[in-house]
């Protein structure tokens, strides 16, 4: 079973709800997708038991064989090949490593080579669970090679908890993609509806079954709810904010352990998933 937690923008309260879930389900692997800036391990604290490079390929040219032909550049969907009549040349940070350029090469003027684009960490959580997350290094613009790499290293575990990134990007269909269910973590602000709202049109795109979780409940407006109601959304949990736990969070600590009334909070948040999830695949 994969539970992907996701958000319309940052700063919901997603990483909140994936780890504290996670810390009242030891059994389950938590994973964190959000490769441009993983903040999960701040949290969860893991020790870390293995490292590995994550690379790509990327396309160079021989200007002696090269004819200046521009197939190359026409062929590439991406855009990463920029071909004069004088000079062909690659943009290694555009190009998706699909190979295409060379194929259609006439002259195989077209190698490739390797660089890194990043890394992932694999270990065992403070709080007992395995945990696995990516870093994409910076000036990087995709992170996908290193989410797919990610879930492929915890495809056979029986829970997996999917700390996805904000918004719709690739990244985020990338990291959501063939998961079980979703929860949507959002605030009751204009802001926090609106960019919800992308977020309930992509799963149901990609058909994964959702419900709402609200952060920060009792700080905005009601748009939210109504917005629920309209949509059929169910709302499985509200969050209220306390001073105590943004404390908390800013130290680096989980609410589930500083505070009783968040783990009650949470233990039935995991309830109401589990019921869920019972009904959505019973039927």
């Amino acid at each position: 079973m994969k539970i992907a937690v996701l958000s319309g923008k940052g700063g919901t309260g997603k990483t909140t709800v994936s780890n504290n879930l996670a810390a009242l389900m030891t059994e389950a692997t938590i994973i964190d997708c959000d490769v441009e800036e993983p903040n999960s391990f701040i949290f969860l604290k893991p020790t870390v038991e293995k490292e590995e490079d994550i690379c790509v390929e990327y396309p160079v040219v021989d200007d002696l064989r090269c004819k200046h032909c521009k197939k190359c550049a026409a062929f590439c969907h991406y855009n990463a090949i920029i071909a004069g009549t004088l000079l062909t040349l690659p943009m290694k940070e555009i190009c998706h490593d699909c190979g295409g350029c060379a194929i259609v090469c006439p002259e195989s003027a077209i190698e490739y080579q390797t660089r890194t684009i990043g890394r992932i960490f694999s270990g065992r959580a403070v709080t007992g669970n395995k945990m696995v997350y990516g870093v994409l290094n910076p000036g990087e613009l995709s992170g996908v090679r290193i989410i797919n790499q990610v879930k492929k290293i915890v495809q056979n575990d029986p829970i997996v908890i999917v700390d996805s990134p904000p918004g719709t990007s690739c990244s985020t269909v990338a990291a959501v993609e063939g998961c079980d269910f979703a929860i949507i973590v959002t605030e009751p602000t204009p802001f926090g509806v609106s960019d919800m709202k992308m977020v309930v049109e992509m799963l149901r795109s990609m058909s994964i079954p959702m419900a709402v979780v609200i952060n920060k409940a009792g700080l905005g407006d009601d748009e939210v709810y109504k917005y629920c109601h309209d949509e059929k959304l169910e709302i499985i949990g509200e969050i209220s904010f306390d001073k105590t736990i943004a404390e908390a969070y800013a130290k680096g600590e989980l609410a589930v352990d500083v505070s009783e009334e968040k783990r009650i909070s949470f233990t039935q948040l995991w309830g109401a998933i589990h019921g869920i999830i019972e009904v959505t695949y019973d039927h």
